[in-house]
């Protein structure tokens, strides 16, 4: 079992023949992904040889479906197009689109999660600014790095695409149901209540991984959805103890302000809630491998 992504997902790629989206189609190809085309208006009709796996590369979205039967599109767009190709992706009504692209503006992300909204919420978004996820073993939609763990029996949910991948590897001898990177912007699509949600209905996840990180109150609403709905352990981790007040940390969402939005604040939301929460990424590993060996 897997969550949003199986070896039966049919992935497009849009931006497939930019220079990034190139390099990770070949590794999504490598990691076993079905990507079945491309999407570039002005490359339509032709095709792109990735050691001997030819791909075509469709003029639309839309096309791209028809010709296919495509369910999940993986997005590299630049961030001034991205949300034009995010809507394009809405318009098809494709079920899946996951946005690695970084730098899009929030006033963007905002109006394709909004226009997502209105048009019944037919697509899932992932991310924007985010590594996308992955179903070790069966299919990888996005920039995770496909070698670091195996299939097993965790679910994780991360914020922070660098911390998503040194769980992977700290836990990689258990190995995971499926990897989710929602990104760490200030508006996203899936969140880790979503997330959540779906792994506790997947009978092939013993336990959750939740990573978080300072700023907003993603985790805090996600420690009341546990307590109220989740009957997996859950481990959790919060980064950003040190980060100071009022100055942004790597991701556009993770700035604290006042005593709102600090890890602290959230470890301590988390551990009410049920959840045992590392005080670094390989106390979180080491917890995590604890639950499951009791």
């Amino acid at each position: 079992m897997a969550i949003f992504l199986t070896k039966d997902s049919k992935v497009i790629v849009q931006g497939m023949t930019g220079a990034t989206g190139m390099k990770h189609t070949k590794l999504m190809l490598g990691d076993g992904t079905n990507i079945v085309g491309g999407v570039n208006p002005r490359k339509a009709g032709t095709s792109v040889d990735f050691d001997g796996t030819e791909v075509p590369v469709f003029g639309s979205v839309a096309e791209a479906i028809e010709k296919t039967g495509a369910n999940v599109s993986v997005l590299f767009v630049p961030p001034a197009f991205a949300k034009a190709a995010v809507v394009e992706a809405i318009d098809a009504e494709i079920p899946l689109a996951v946005v690695i692209t970084e730098g899009i503006a929030v006033h963007d992300s905002a109006a394709f999660w909004a226009y997502a909204k209105s048009k019944g919420n037919k697509t899932r978004i992932i991310g924007p600014n985010c590594p996308g996820l992955i179903t070790p073993g069966q299919s990888n939609a996005g920039i995770i790095p496909g070698d670091i763990t195996k299939p097993g029996r965790i679910g994780l949910v991360s914020k922070s695409g660098t911390l998503t991948y040194q769980m992977m590897y700290e836990l990689r001898d258990i190995g995971f149901s499926s990897a989710v990177g929602i990104g760490g912007d200030p508006v996203i699509g899936t969140t880790h209540i979503d997330a959540l949600e779906a792994f506790e209905a997947d009978p092939d996840t013993d336990l959750i991984v939740m990573i978080g990180e300072i700023g907003g109150d993603a985790e805090e609403r996600a420690a009341d959805y546990i307590k109220a709905n989740v009957t997996k352990p859950v481990v959790g981790y919060v980064a950003g103890f040190t980060a100071p007040e009022g100055k942004t940390m790597g991701h556009a969402g993770a700035i604290v302000s006042g005593s709102s939005g600090t890890a602290q604040a959230k470890k301590e939301a988390l551990e009410a809630a049920g959840v045992k929460v590392g005080k670094t990424p390989s106390e979180t590993a080491r917890l995590a491998r604890d639950l499951l060996k009791g």
